[in-house]
């Protein structure tokens, strides 16, 4: 089936793909936040969540005023990647994409295959932005993507930050498909003839994201249908909490030297914003980001909640923290 030829039909018939309608309808509503002229990317794998918002985002953009580009990340993590990559190029230009880059990228591999793959991809999408002035990037992460992070938080105990999942945009990043499930990416493949990659990965149990997913299914069989819509709007309305609280803390901290920080006004706060000015003021003094976890901090909130003459702890970074004449000394070392 060639997709050119059935998107000319539904053009010419005014017919719609039905299960590319809601994903449609999703990425214009977020196209809707772009002024004219604004250039948009869509980085896309292979996959047919990625090939389904790269189509969609082809029909609503169609011939606006905005330049439409597309990014192939090639991690060169697996044989054959560099193949794969080329493969899905033409797929691209055969819906009308015809701007499509292949970037690759070096993984350097410091805390598992999967966060040190994530951190390589989204420095490589922000350098092709730079590099093309790219006003955003849409992702195409859905709803069964956000339970399984979900998920994943509770495993590892996370707090209201992580289980509030992944946000629909964050700075140059956009993600419309959340509340669209994989299932209708796939049909909406399908129905456009459009070949999907289906990533080895995805179906290795090393990693931890394949076995939440497993288990989901098995949650969705066992309890019922629905578990990954429950997961999807506790995320939600944890973010809605989530970012409340970090705005109290940032208004507090704003108003402190992170350096030495007195134990009295702290001890005034909520722990949960507590916790969270503690979090911003390690970060200050040199933390490398995303490297605390509640293991690191809950000795730090100790200094203050639960005092016996303890001593620093020492962080990621060479911070340390220490409690002296009622104040909370922080200091980089090394």
């Amino acid at each position: 089936m060639e997709v050119g030829s059935n998107l000319r039909a539904m053009a010419q018939s005014g017919r719609e793909i039905e299960a590319i309608v809601s994903i449609r309808s999703a990425v214009r509503a977020c196209l809707e936040k772009f002024e004219p002229g604004d250039a948009i990317a869509v980085a896309v794998s292979g996959g047919a969540d990625s090939m389904a918002l790269a189509l969609a985002t082809r029909l609503e953009i169609a011939d606006s005023s905005h330049p439409l580009h597309a990014i192939i990340i090639d991690h060169q993590l697996q044989s054959g990647s560099a193949e794969v990559a080329a493969q899905v190029q033409p797929r691209l230009e055969k819906i009308g994409i015809d701007s499509v880059t292949i970037k690759k990228v070096s993984v350097e591999i410091t805390d598992g295959i999967e966060s040190s793959a994530r951190r390589a991809r989204y420095d490589a999408l922000a350098e092709f932005a730079k590099e093309r002035s790219i006003r955003a990037i849409l992702l195409g992460h859905t709803r069964d993507d956000q339970a399984e992070t979900v998920l994943l938080g509770l495993a590892r105990g996370s707090g209201a930050r992580s289980l509030a999942g992944m946000r629909s945009e964050s700075e140059i990043y956009y993600r419309p498909l959340l509340e669209i499930s994989r299932e209708q990416t796939l049909r909406a493949c399908h129905e456009a003839g459009i070949e999907v990659w289906s990533d080895p990965h995805n179906h290795d149990e090393r990693f931890l994201r394949v076995r939440a997913r497993k288990a989901l299914t098995l949650l969705e069989e066992s309890v019922g249908p629905g578990i990954k819509d429950s997961l999807a709007r506790s995320a939600d309305l944890l973010r809605d909490d989530a970012d409340a609280l970090d705005r109290y803390a940032s208004e507090f901290f704003q108003g402190i030297d992170p350096k030495e920080i007195e134990v009295s006004q702290l001890a005034r706060l909520p722990r949960a914003v507590r916790t969270r000015v503690l979090r911003l003021a390690i970060y200050v003094l040199g933390a490398p980001a995303g490297s605390l976890t509640a293991e690191h901090i809950a000795p730090v909130e100790a200094l203050i909640s639960d005092w016996h003459g303890q001593g620093e702890s020492s962080l990621p970074g060479g911070v340390k923290v220490m409690r002296n004449s009622g104040r909370l000394l922080l200091v980089r070392r090394g």
